[in-house]
């Protein structure tokens, strides 16, 4: 058999979060591994994301106990295991009343179909109580408060004095998630190099022996799998009717976000997330994300994950929102600089607001037959917090069909850039001058490296020490050198893999067209591409940010 036709133990088709971290822990237990994505790795769903990794708190509500305790402990897990990605963020719930929301809170307990409204603060604070209940197991951050009314506009000035009062509690935030997806896979192949990971790959389709793909540059591959896994998201079904199956499981819903540019805002927030009930009893959110305040999400019925964008009327709904909650502060759309939408994959439901459809997972297989010679197990629901409980579920299953042992737990494995973290302030220090003897980098760069990329930052700086470190023109916190070591050691194929996912230039609304260029330039000379190219790649990405994400360059540039 030829490289091109491989015998493989699994192959997995998506290469979101869910599809990367069945891929690592595969990968960690000594299996054959490919992973195909029709687009870059984490561009689907995986890159939109309300940036968090919570517990959530709202399940309670619908009675998912069980979601929650697995949901607080990953939360928990991450905060160590990727300390350069995922960060304790504190949440202030503002509270309007005091009892209501009890009986209406029971109904939904109890299985209708109707979302609670205005949760008091007798309900919150059992919520809350609740919550730091179920997140006990490896806890890594304080317990809730409850602020009087005279805390919490102290402390948020421009909050509406309509509360009463306020919840404080912590969750976390994930900094930038499709490089967490980059690493899960990158960490699959340190632990079996022979596996594969390719982006950019179409699938062809299959006889039932082998799954044929198609890579960026034209080659084609037919792999021959033992098993299939389906972790394509909202295209499932699509994949599956690719397979030669005809399956219903996915009834996904849209979420939006904006980001503003909003510095008053951000002066308010103080670092917090502000979790709120918008008026249609939808519940909302606002929090510093990168410097831009981050504001979502809606939860709309959708079904066209390609064509899926933020729309009008969903950006109103968030200002209107803003307005009600911080009457003290200004809102309008000419502070909006970047916005996305995805659709989640949730589970087909009818009749289910779509609010209280269930965030949790499961892996329905469709067993091998006369003509299809492998097993399907599709990923359905989870939620980016659980990756790494439901890849252990799914890895289990896999390895007990192929006859393998588990050799290796995740439950405590660093993921990329947290291999080898500092843990403290005075290691963080040492890692810090040891880099600067090495490099001669400012301790500033050094530190700030640190930040964004964990210990990986290391190779990055020196790379950066060997090279020139000239900054690019309107974010001078990345250099030149910092994007030619991301294009030559991250597997980027096209400039919207770089501005869009290996950094957080285009989110944050801060590329400019000028370093979109720059960029372009810095890819073009490590990938070899021509003027015609180079041409392509920036008007492919000039169109995406500007009338998918309705990116807003700096003034000026």
């Amino acid at each position: 058999m030829s490289r091109e036709e491989q015998k493989i133990d699994v192959l997995i088709l998506g290469a979101g979060i869910n599809g990367a971290g069945l891929f690592r822990d595969l990968c960690e237990q000594g299996l054959n591994v490919v992973i195909v994505d029709k687009g870059d790795f984490g561009s689907g769903t995986s890159a939109a994301p309300s940036r968090l990794i919570h517990g959530g708190i709202k399940y309670l509500e619908t009675g998912e106990f069980s979601l929650v305790a697995q949901s607080t402990l990953e939360r928990n897990l991450l905060l160590k295991n990727a300390p350069h990605s995922v960060y304790p963020l504190p949440t202030v719930i503002p509270i309007f009343s005091w009892l209501k929301g009890i009986p209406a809170a029971l109904r939904t307990l109890l299985g209708s179909k109707t979302a609670p409204r205005s949760r008091g603060a007798v309900l919150i604070k059992i919520g809350l109580a609740l919550y730091d209940l179920y997140g006990a197991r490896h806890r890594v951050m304080p317990r809730h408060a409850l602020w009087s009314k005279r805390r919490v506009l102290r402390e948020i000035p421009p909050l509406t004095p309509t509360v009463v009062a306020a919840g404080l509690y912590y969750d976390a935030t994930v900094r930038i998630p499709e490089r967490l997806v980059l690493e899960l896979l990158q960490d699959g192949i340190r632990a079996n190099p022979e596996s594969q990971a390719f982006n950019h790959t179409k699938l062809l389709g299959t006889d039932g022996t082998v799954v044929r793909v198609r890579d960026p540059r034209g080659r084609e591959h037919a792999f021959q799998p033992d098993v299939v896994v389906n972790a394509a998201g909202p295209w499932i079904d699509r994949v599956n009717e690719m397979l030669g199956m005809e399956t219903h499981l996915i009834g996904g819903t849209k979420g939006s976000h904006i980001l503003l540019d909003h510095p008053q805002l951000i002066r308010a927030l103080g670092g917090r997330m502000i979790y709120f009930e918008a008026d249609d009893g939808r519940i909302c959110l606002v929090f510093d994300y990168l410097g831009r305040a981050l504001v979502g999400s809606t939860d709309i019925r959708a079904s066209d994950p390609d064509l899926v964008r933020c729309e009008d009327d969903e950006i109103e709904y968030f200002l209107k929102s803003l307005r009600g909650l911080l009457p003290g502060l200004s809102f309008g759309r000419d502070q909006i600089v970047y916005a996305y939408s995805g659709i989640r994959p949730l589970p087909a439901s009818d009749g289910t607001a779509p609010g209280l459809i269930s965030r949790d997972h499961s892996a329905p297989i469709l067993e091998a037959d006369g003509v299809r010679m492998w097993p399907v197990i599709s990923l359905v629901g989870g939620k980016w917090t659980t990756f790494r409980g439901f890849a252990e579920e799914v890895c289990d299953s896999v390895l007990k069909r192929v006859g393998r042992e588990r050799r290796v737990s995740t439950q405590e494995l660093p993921i990329g850039g947290g291999r080898d973290s500092p843990s403290d302030e005075a290691t963080r220090a040492r890692w810090i001058g040891e880099v600067v003897d090495e490099t001669g980098l400012p301790p500033a760069r050094v530190r700030e490296l640190l930040d964004r990329y964990g210990t990986t930052a290391r190779a990055i700086l020196a790379h950066e020490a060997a090279q020139s470190a000239e900054s690019l023109s309107d974010a001078p916190d990345f250099t030149r050198s910092e994007i030619d070591w991301i294009v030559r050691n991250e597997r980027v194929v096209h400039l919207e893999d770089v501005v869009m996912r290996r950094t957080s230039l285009a989110v944050t609304g801060r590329l400019s067209r000028r370093d979109l260029e720059a960029v372009c330039d810095v890819a073009a000379q490590a990938l070899d591409w021509d003027a015609e190219r180079k041409n392509a790649e920036l008007a492919a990405a000039d169109a995406t940010l500007t009338e998918r994400h309705r990116l807003r360059p700096p003034a000026g540039a």
